[in-house]
């Protein structure tokens, strides 16, 4: 193998000996970031740190979109739980059930869930505030954030595969990029509520 210094890089060619060694090596670490590590006798490593995007901690955009399984995670998906005693079909289902006052719209949005979910909800009449376990909550404040954490901690600790998903995403960022921003909980409080949730779990 030929070794050769440039500014910034370190190239590695082959010669014509070792050349299917240096081919595999290559192939098994390909994607990798490296460390450049001092040894002994003026030597020097290039220590493997894992995968680019793991190591750089690239943050993961989650959404209704995202490949499986990472789509278990997003408020669309269908991950049922309970919570004070009522089945939600997903947190969609949930979230904009709390824009009705009526119980039977409630029950009846809590069986939903993707699009079909955000879309009932968009008939719900507009409000500030919402009643939910006889506690009145200003639409859009922390406490309207709480009850999204409370549904979110009951899905993932009764749902498994959407558990799997979340704690597979490891230390990485999470963001709840859109197109368009939620009104009542805009996505950076919604990716701070899954990695809270996920460093419990």
């Amino acid at each position: 193998m030929i070794v050769r210094l440039r500014e910034g890089l370190f190239v590695v060619s082959p010669d014509g000996e070792g050349d299917a060694e240096l081919s595999a090596w290559m192939a098994a670490h390909a994607g990798q970031v490296f460390r450049l590590e001092p040894a002994s006798g003026g030597s020097m490593l290039l220590r493997a740190l894992g995968a680019e995007d793991e190591a750089c901690r690239t943050p993961l955009n989650i959404h209704s979109a995202s490949p499986a399984p990472l789509s278990l995670i997003s408020n669309f998906a269908p991950t049922p739980f309970t919570l004070d005693g009522r089945t939600y079909a997903s947190i969609e289902g949930f979230w904009q059930g709390l824009k009705f006052a009526d119980d039977a719209d409630r029950q009846r949005l809590a069986q939903l869930h993707g699009g079909e979910a955000k879309r009932a909800g968009s008939k719900a009449p507009a409000v500030d505030t919402i009643v939910y376990d006889g506690r009145t909550v200003r639409v859009g404040t922390r406490d309207h954030w709480c009850l999204m954490e409370r549904a979110c901690a009951a899905k993932f600790t009764q749902n498994e595969p959407a558990r799997a998903a979340l704690l597979g995403t490891g230390t990485r960022p999470l963001e709840h990029r859109l197109r368009r921003d939620s009104r009542t909980i805009p996505g950076v409080v919604m990716a701070d509520i899954w990695m809270r949730l996920r460093a419990k779990l």
